[in-house]
């Protein structure tokens, strides 16, 4: 399986790393744990998202049962695990530089 991931995508891992705190968008505030590119073509494979909702290609997890999705436009629209299927899809932002613009770490004690 050949995963295509918007280049804005790989330029912010590139840049920044991999992101884990709570993204703030529309007024909505969800966790998020952004994968690496191995991480992606695996978890794909394994929860089987070209076969239950085609079209979606998982980036990123919720810690809580949903994965966020990137579509063919690059919007990125949240999915669950259960009961995964296009009509399910939520969306969250019209593209991933969006999504990004509401990232806040989590401060671990110390910091």
């Amino acid at each position: 399986m050949t995963i295509q991931l918007p280049a804005v995508y790989r330029a912010f891992i590139d840049t920044n790393g991999l992101f884990e705190g709570f993204s703030v968008t529309a007024h909505e505030e969800r966790y998020v744990i952004l994968w690496g590119e191995d991480e992606v073509t695996s978890a794909n494979a394994e929860i089987e998202v070209d076969v239950y909702a085609p079209g979606y290609v998982a980036f990123a997890g919720n810690g809580g049962g949903e994965v966020y999705a990137f579509d063919a436009t690059g919007a990125v629209f949240m999915l669950p695990m259960i009961g995964m299927e296009p009509a399910a899809a939520l969306h969250v932002a019209e593209d991933f530089l969006e999504f990004a613009r509401g990232f806040q770490s989590v401060a671990t004690p110390g910091e």
